[in-house]
């Protein structure tokens, strides 16, 4: 499949493509035609419903796989959540499931409404006024935050926001830096009401503003000059729809409500193939635990992927601001929670970028260096779930690397610090204001295809050799590979001691040294939970037990924590599935990859954050006959008008 599609008739250019705007609404159009829908029905997503492996495969760009939608809904009024299989060129609701017991993602419009009914609250505004002496709601900020599950009845049957509050000084302040400490009311997001207000004790507000915004900040830098990017000959990519081709890169770009950005059919042309590498890359899901057991705080866990949808949080991009060059914007196609259409404008961007030298030797007895620069292909997208961004970034390189970056910035979720307190579970950043420590775990999910479906995973550990005769130096180490069989076989953290990484492989192709091809995972930082495997987040985030995780592939085993994580008891997901201990080897195997960031905050993390940096490389090893950037032409020589010299 190395072909693009020329778009006719058919809604889809190819198969893997996200679903059109006019493919959502008459995914919604054919729900209601088939009384499915009710007034009080919410629309939590509609995405494309992925054909089958084997028809993407047989695709041959003539005989399209049907087109159809999945659709998650939930009613209020039942408080029950269905699934539905929508075939939009057959025009019918092909499957209609009932999912009993669980809280599908909150809705953007839950959000807004959540924050009206906290606002609009008798109880909340009495609280307002006891607390700070306060009768004017109109400068509060409410963000919704999940309720989590921590073994009650309310937490099983109802569906609960527990909202964190803010006071700002005016309009357009920045409003995190005034928490409402102590007071946490609780939300009926079925009936939008406040049930209850959950009072913890008195804080005064903290004294100072800080702001961030730039008509707020008023000694900005003026010693920064302009830095253009220009390309006066175009950008060297090719887009077809949602589909890429980059040098010798061909992918597909996704996007859905709850996993944000995706990619598909990750493929490097090699002399005359296209070869396979990733099926499917993407986000399954993150979980933000605070480290404070203070009763304002300690329900702080936010499953940001499962509970808030990070494709549903996604940022309109703009030229200048999020990304620099010649860019090329995708958008994303999704509905409200009544249905309505809902664009998101530039959610995902992709660009070019410059980055330092690719391959580089100067033989001294030529006099002739020979140096070529690396240039990256970049594809992301920025979410913004309440206080926190996060900059998802998918880059490839001309040598074949492929890598995975979490940006990490925004604004802390901050409490407040009685005068000459030392907070023992965080850190203040200002007068009286106080940031939670606090940790980021991601879970990335791989399905490899390399080279074919039957893969296997290696673990590889170097391990230095034993002192004698013939090491007698005791200088020598080598890479052990131990081919993973099962499940259960291949749950591991990472290893200092041993540099421990993993290895994809394809056993029934051999590379030039008749050696198994692969692509050697290689993990950046990291790091693991503080929080007791007790705590309550735990036990809903099973998947962050253990850094490495391996199963053979199933269509419906999607997300690490399970379908429904939002107010689950847990148990659900990685943990479940891989009790049955399945074999992953020479199979088609997907690899699942859970890394965290600690957070300790520090003064210089207010009023908003600069930029954490998290992810991981996947390296070819084996699996090109040489270096595939060798035949990467030399760039012009410039010349600098100051020196005469030159530069590379």
């Amino acid at each position: 499949m190395s072909h693009f599609v020329v778009q006719g008739s058919h809604p889809g250019r190819h198969p893997l493509e996200p679903l059109g705007a006019e493919e959502v609404t008459a995914a919604v159009s054919i729900l209601r035609t088939a009384g499915k829908v009710t007034p009080t029905t919410r629309f939590v997503s509609v995405s494309l419903h992925e054909p089958a492996k084997e028809l993407v495969h047989a695709f041959d760009g003539t005989s399209w796989p049907p087109r159809q939608a999945f659709v998650v809904l939930f009613d209020n009024a039942t408080n029950a959540c269905h699934e539905a299989v929508v075939s939009i060129g057959g025009n019918e609701v092909a499957s209609w499931r009932h999912i009993p017991g669980v809280q599908p993602t909150m809705t953007v419009d839950e959000q807004v409404e959540c924050e009206a009914a906290v606002l609009s609250s008798a109880e909340f505004r009495d609280a307002l006024m006891r607390h700070h002496g306060i009768d004017d709601t109109s400068l509060v900020m409410v963000d919704i935050w999940s309720a989590g599950n921590y073994g009650s009845e309310e937490d099983r049957t109802c569906r609960l926001a527990r909202p964190l509050c803010f006071l700002r000084s005016d309009p357009t302040e920045n409003g995190y830096a005034r928490p409402i400490e102590g007071i946490r009311p609780v939300v009926d997001l079925n009936t939008m009401r406040v049930i209850r207000i959950e009072e913890h004790g008195h804080w005064n507000l903290p004294p100072g503003a800080t702001n961030y915004a730039a008509d707020r900040v008023v000694d900005q830098r003026k010693d920064i000059r302009p830095l253009e990017i220009v390309q006066p000959e175009g950008a060297s990519f090719v887009v077809d729809g949602y589909q890429v081709a980059w040098q010798n890169w061909k992918f597909v770009i996704g996007f859905n409500a709850r996993e944000g950005l995706t990619l598909h059919h990750l493929r490097y042309r090699d002399g005359d193939e296209d070869r396979s590498i990733l099926y499917r890359a993407s986000l399954t899901e993150m979980v933000v635990p605070y480290g404070d057991p203070g009763e304002t705080q300690r329900r702080k866990n936010a499953f940001d992927v499962g509970e808030y949808g990070m494709g549903m949080c996604a940022n309109s991009l703009e030229l200048g601001c999020d990304c620099l060059g010649l860019i090329r914007y995708f958008d994303a196609h999704m509905t409200t929670s009544r249905g309505e259409p809902l664009l998101v404008k530039n959610a995902i961007c992709m660009h070019e970028e410059d980055y330092g030298i690719l391959w580089k030797h100067t033989d001294r007895r030529l006099g002739k260096p020979e140096v070529r620069r690396s240039r990256r292909l970049v594809v992301s997208s920025v979410s913004t779930v309440e206080n926190y961004e996060y900059g998802f970034f998918w880059y490839l390189y001309q040598d074949g690397n492929i890598q995975f970056e979490v940006k990490l910035t925004g604004v802390l979720s901050l409490g407040i610090a009685r005068p000459g307190e030392t907070p023992p579970w965080g850190a203040l950043v200002a007068d009286q204001v106080y940031a939670p420590n606090h940790q980021h775990f991601f879970n990335v999910r791989l399905d490899f295809d390399l080279d074919g479906r039957d893969n296997s995973v290696q673990q590889i550990d170097v391990v230095p050799g034993e002192v004698n005769p013939e090491n007698a130096f005791g200088n020598a180490f080598h890479a052990r590979a131990n081919t993973l069989l099962t499940e259960s076989a291949a749950l591991a953290n990472l290893s200092l001691e041993t540099a421990r990484s993993w290895k994809i492989v394809n056993p029934e192709r051999l590379n030039a040294v008749g050696q198994p091809v692969g692509y050697r995972f290689l993990p950046g930082d990291n790091a693991v939970p503080f929080a007791s495997p007790q705590a309550w987040w735990r036990k809903r985030a099973g998947f962050v037990d253990h850094h490495v995780w391996v199963t053979p592939f199933r269509p419906d085993e999607r997300f690490a924590a399970g379908d429904y994580p939002n107010q689950s008891s847990g148990g659900d997901g990685l943990v479940r599935w891989t009790v049955a201990d399945r074999p992953i080897a020479s199979t088609d195997v997907v690899f699942w990859y859970t890394f965290g960031h600690t957070h300790l905050p520090r003064p210089e993390d207010y009023p908003v954050m600069p930029t954490a940096y998290i992810g991981f490389l996947l390296k070819p090893s084996g699996f090109f006959a040489m270096n595939p950037a060798n035949d990467v032409p030399p760039s012009p020589r410039k010349v600098l008008p100051s020196d005469g010299g030159c530069c590379h």
